[in-house]
């Protein structure tokens, strides 16, 4: 089936990140600043968030710019959207949560996606339905670590990629746990960094977040 080998390639992709910067930018020049700046870093998968209006035109963008560099599209919320980001040169689709409709979409989309949700219920939902890689959101909201270690016993063949409320602080317990490939966090590019163009600093706590996942896959 072509949703068991995007799964597999969406599984593929998520380890060899194993953080997945979520990043909204307001123009093209902070797009590229901050895609070099996690590049240095040592982070090359980027999730760019469809939360403002240059967000399609920079995912386009980076993708001539930087082939080497893997783009996701997240906040995906509609099904025209989807069919935009393919467009646009998407490498995968990230959503916040997965309507019945959109997982319709999602299942027959011709990349690698990442459906969202909050519950055992949604998960199950979207595993009877071909995915068993699934973002959990907002994770640390829906119970954190607590909520993903119980899901493991009963689901164990479900992957996860927990976003929302995760620090740099926390990011290492996450990244151990068995049923998780990656992680999603804003901390090492916060709204302030990327207005104030201080790609250093973007560089740097890239270059730490790099080093807890090199840590925690035993590299």
């Amino acid at each position: 089936m072509i949703i068991s080998k995007r799964q597999q390639q969406t599984e593929d992709l998520l380890r060899r990140a194993g953080i997945l910067p979520v990043v909204a930018v307001d123009t093209l020049d902070q797009a590229r600043g901050v895609a070099h700046a996690l590049l240095e870093g040592g982070l090359p998968v980027i999730e760019l968030t469809l939360r403002t209006p240059v967000a399609m035109e920079a995912l386009a963008t980076l993708k001539r710019e930087l082939p080497q560099f893997a783009i996701g599209a997240g906040t995906v919320l509609t099904i025209d959207q989807i069919g935009q980001c393919v467009g646009a040169g998407a490498d995968f689709i990230v959503t916040p949560g997965t309507p019945a409709h959109m997982a319709e979409a999602l299942a027959a989309a011709p990349i690698p996606v990442i459906p969202g949700a909050a519950s055992p219920t949604e998960l199950l939902t979207l595993l009877q339905l071909g995915f068993h890689v699934c973002k959990l959101f907002p994770a640390n909201a829906v119970g954190g670590l607590a909520m993903i270690k119980g899901l493991h016993g009963p689901i164990p063949q479900l992957k996860l990629c927990p976003t929302g409320g995760i620090t740099e602080a926390t990011a290492a317990e996450y990244l151990a746990q068995p049923n998780v490939v990656c992680i999603g966090g804003s901390w090492m590019v916060p709204k302030q960094w990327i207005t104030a163009g201080d790609w250093t600093s973007v560089r740097e706590t890239a270059a730490r977040a790099a080093q807890i996942v090199k840590q925690a896959r035993g590299g």
